[in-house]
């Protein structure tokens, strides 16, 4: 089946100059001495903003060699893309709007610490850029009033849009009652996958694993237990989760282990930071599994009470675990609302804005340039997922780029399946969970 259609949007390679007035007001903050930061918005998308690098007023062009730093993305999906068309025909012409300020991001006392030095409105033409790219601003503008007579500050910005094609999968169901997975294209549904959910309990890891996971690779313990925690296991713990993801001839094409028991912190009903819990996300290979991935999920404190987590990508060493991990993803969800788990490495530090309520730190300050270890560019992948107690049934986007074969959609199926159940996993442990999830009476709280 076909991908469906997604364009992105990006704005970068930002920079500012403004030349030095000979005798400058006191009151005037100078972007040498002082970071510059930008607010940029698109018709119906959260707001980003991005720091804007100084570059001295003699220079007459941006830098050479200058690394090609994304500032903020907007990714669009079909129907995104036919509301702003159709809205660009028949109203004004849709707009990138950028507003600069020179002085620090933030607020004191409710006030806008930052000086408004302009503003710059890029027009876009979306229609065609399904299939083909287009740069809509590439280079100088001036703005704000003029520093010095005959003089202007410049701001110096990219803006374009590019495919980006992607395959959108559906589970049917919560993950813990092992539902089908669908393939989206449009308004057809097609059957790709199936999940099957099991539980260990104490007792009977063994066995029970073995009856789970019948038919597929064989599977040693031994890593297992190496990336699982070696901790005193007490009373209260979530444990022995796992989910398998099966194409429709039945085989196993991946899986998602929880290899380190979800506990309350001491004196706490809630999983700390310090002491999280965490899945394997697995995929087959030379007749057995092979660790692709590590979830890590914990419940934040505070104001957010959210689920926090780090999304760490194991490298495939030939049977070596010396190599570090890269850490592809870290953030949180909103436990009430929940949002969206995303991956990707071109978002710079402005990932947060593409999901208002997932807000996934910028992917890009940790694998980007990490190659030969980190295969994956651009976005890779994003899972919806729901709040706690709202029978989440989470939806799967990935990048064609990243897709060669169904073991690679089947990993990033079993991840979101992981992210979900971790929102569970999570849950206060003064909560009842559903029956599906618990091994015994002493996990209903």
């Amino acid at each position: 089946m076909d991908p469906c259609p997604f364009v992105r949007i990006t704005v970068g390679n930002l920079a500012l100059k403004i030349p030095v007035a000979s005798k400058p007001a006191r009151s005037v903050v100078h972007p040498s001495s002082s970071p510059c930061f930008c607010k940029i918005k698109l018709k119906n998308f959260p707001l980003q903003t991005a720091v804007i690098p100084y570059i001295p007023p003699d220079n007459t062009q941006f830098p050479e060699g200058q690394h090609q730093t994304l500032a903020a993305t907007f990714h669009l999906c079909k129907s995104d893309l036919d509301r702003l068309v159709t809205k660009s025909i028949f109203t004004n012409k849709l707009h990138v709007k950028i507003s600069i300020y020179t002085g620090r991001r933030g607020n004191t006392c409710g006030v806008n610490s930052g000086r408004l030095l302009g503003k710059v409105s890029v027009p876009l033409d979306l229609a065609g850029t399904e299939s083909r790219g287009v740069v809509f601003h590439n280079g100088w503008i001036s703005v704000g009033k003029e520093c010095v007579k005959g003089s202007s500050a410049q701001f110096h910005l990219n803006v374009k849009a590019e495919p980006d094609p992607r395959f959108v999968f559906q589970f049917d169901g919560e993950p813990e009652c092992s539902p089908q997975v669908f393939q989206i294209q449009g308004n057809i549904r097609q059957p790709v996958f199936t999940c099957k959910f099991s539980l260990r309990t104490t007792t009977g890891d063994r066995n029970q694993r073995s009856r789970s996971l019948q038919g597929e690779p064989n599977s040693s313990r031994s890593w297992l237990s190496s990336f699982g925690s070696e901790r005193e296991r007490p009373l209260k713990e979530r444990k022995g989760w796992s989910i398998t993801v099966h194409d429709l001839s039945g085989s196993p094409v991946a899986a998602a282990s929880m290899v380190t028991p979800f506990v309350p912190s001491p004196g706490s009903d809630r999983v700390s930071r310090s002491n999280p819990g965490s899945w394997l996300i697995l995929r087959p290979g030379d007749g057995t599994w092979k660790p692709w991935g590590r979830l890590e999920a914990w419940r934040e404190r505070g104001s957010s009470d959210g689920l926090g987590y780090r999304f760490e990508l194991i490298p495939d060493t030939k049977g070596s675990m010396s190599a570090a991990s890269i850490v592809l993803a870290e953030s949180t969800l909103s436990s009430h609302k929940g949002g969206k788990f995303v991956i990707d490495l071109g978002a710079g530090s402005n990932g947060r804005a593409t999901s208002p309520v997932g807000s996934p730190r910028g992917s890009g300050d940790y694998g980007h340039g990490l190659w030969p270890y980190c295969m994956y560019r651009g976005f890779v992948m994003s899972a919806s997922v729901d709040g706690e107690g709202k029978g989440s049934k989470p939806g799967v986007e990935v990048s064609v780029q990243h897709v060669n074969c169904t073991e690679d959609a089947a990993a990033f199926v079993a991840l979101a399946a992981a992210v979900d159940l971790s929102m569970d996993a999570c849950q206060l442990f003064s909560h009842r969970l559903r029956k599906e999830l618990c091994q015994d009476q002493d996990l209903l709280g």
